[in-house]
């Protein structure tokens, strides 16, 4: 059935469609580097199928590696087979019943390994567990738990072919003044962090660094947007003898800094995240995350290096991300809800080479959305009250496009509160209760979307696919009772 998302925003065109292929021949980036990947999340309350994503997102875009955010049977499965190197995540929530339980462990690599373990290359051990806003939450169960999957992994006889990975945040190393030389590894962390460095040594495992650009640059106003898009800079930071003209070659000498002085200058080094988003802040905007992506991936293809491990780039890159998710969190910014290559629903937002080289991205076909249906304010009623009902649809659902800066914020009340309403209503599957709000609501056949900012619509998502985590969760949530029942008494 035809994408109903007819005014799907997309980059202006700049020159006559006759003229842009040979432009585009002309000057296209080179090919991706072969360890360039993305990551696929499922903080979506209406997800892609998990076969649609690898048959008609992965596969027909050339995609050479894909880093699970957990694992998901039906990811896993659709992957299986193809040649897609997958890294899957192991959540937060876990850390402690698997660093508590060598069973635990055990049970997880049975159920979620395994049967794939061709497929897999490494295990993410928590989602940036030593962040600062975590506190020291998660900070004495990651290295158990990397430990006792990596035993679990030893006893299926797989701990060959898969290796334990950390992925840890930059905000793990300090870098106040900028300069790379300066980095060291935060003082709260020093234990831990001998600890976690010994055993990704002793296991022959690369340090995984989270990078987030858009907040570094969110932080440091001081700046040049320039700096972070890998643009000539006239005033490129100097550090010494080494000058750096790009945010990304200076956070990873930060962290080849921070190695050193640990002891570990060797470590090889993955980027498990990198990217730049589309919406929910100032200057989150599709054409500011083309300028990004490209200019990372053209980057990495020239296998240049950094000024502290010249022609020794990172061993891998993992683009983020392959979708937006409408439930992310959104700690940092509602900006990270919009950090998708393409839509939730598959439609490319910019041109990104994630594997398939100058060619235009492929979008996910035949995508079953429900109804042409929107929900919006009727403005014959009275609406003196409306601001609670407003605050409710938001509280329970996605605004993040009307954040300032956002690709809705533009639109003048009532129409913000349309937004939210509509928001509310596709995410409930457009229950007819979903569009109550008081006797606020009103259904309409006419889509309301002003110029670049959206209403969107649902797709229909089949209980397979909506619940494809739910059991994994499930289990999940059996593990973490379990072992604070056990902790209690």
């Amino acid at each position: 059935m035809p994408s109903p998302r007819r005014r799907r925003r997309l980059l202006p065109p700049l020159v006559a469609p006759g003229l842009l292929f040979l432009l585009l021949l002309a000057v296209a980036p080179p090919p991706a580097a072969s360890a360039v990947g993305v990551n696929w999340g499922f903080a979506s309350s209406h997800p892609l199928p998990a076969a649609r994503v690898v048959q008609g997102l992965l596969l027909p875009n050339s995609v050479p590696r894909v880093r699970l955010a957990a694992a998901s049977s039906d990811a896993l499965s659709a992957l299986a087979g193809t040649g897609i190197a997958v890294t899957v995540g192991v959540p937060d929530a876990l850390l402690r019943p698997l660093a508590s339980s060598t069973k635990a462990a055990a049970a997880w690599v049975h159920d979620n390994i395994t049967r794939y373990a061709s497929s897999v290359r490494y295990i993410a051990v928590g989602n940036q567990p030593f962040l600062l806003s975590h506190g020291q939450h998660f900070e004495a169960f990651v290295v158990p738990a990397a430990a006792n999957i990596k035993k679990a992994l030893t006893a299926a006889k797989l701990s060959s072919k898969i290796k334990v990975v950390v992925p840890c945040s930059a905000d793990t190393y300090q870098n106040a003044s900028m300069q790379p030389s300066k980095a060291s590894f935060r003082p709260d962390l020093n234990k831990t962090m001998t600890e976690l460095l010994s055993f990704l040594s002793n296991n022959t495992s690369p340090f995984v660094v989270e990078l987030n650009p858009f907040l570094t640059f969110q932080q440091h106003k001081n700046m040049s947007l320039d700096y972070y898009l890998f643009q000539l800079m006239s005033h490129p930071v100097k550090d010494g003898q080494n000058k750096y003209d790009n945010y990304f070659d200076a956070s990873i000498d930060a962290l080849v800094t921070a190695l050193t002085k640990a002891g570990f200058s060797d470590m090889d080094i993955i980027v498990g995240r990198a990217g730049w988003p589309t919406d929910g802040a100032v200057n989150a905007t599709p054409a500011i995350a083309q300028s990004f992506m490209t200019g990372l991936v053209n980057h990495l293809a020239k296998k240049s290096g950094t000024p502290l491990r010249p022609k020794v780039p990172p061993i891998e890159t993992y683009l983020f991300s392959l979708l937006d998710e409408d439930q992310q969190n959104t700690e940092s910014g509602g900006y990270e809800r919009h950090h998708g290559i393409f839509t939730f629903d598959g439609q490319a937002k910019y041109y990104a080479n994630i594997g398939q080289g100058p060619k235009s991205l492929k979008n996910a076909p035949d995508v079953e959305y429900l109804p042409s249906k929107w929900c919006v304010i009727d403005n014959n009623k009275d609406l003196s009250n409306v601001s609670s009902s407003f605050y409710a649809a938001c509280s329970n659902g996605d605004c993040t496009a009307l954040s300032p800066g956002g690709s809705c914020s533009g639109i003048d009340w009532p129409g913000n509160v349309s937004y939210a309403f509509n928001n509310y209503y596709q995410q409930h599957d457009q229950s007819e209760d979903s569009c109550n709000f008081n006797g606020l609501g009103l259904i309409t056949t006419v889509d309301p979307s002003v110029d670049n900012c959206l209403f969107p619509l649902a797709i229909r998502t089949s209980a397979a696919a909506s619940s494809h985590l739910t059991l994994a969760m499930f289990r999940l949530l059996i593990l973490i009772f379990y072992f604070h029942f056990l902790f209690i008494i």
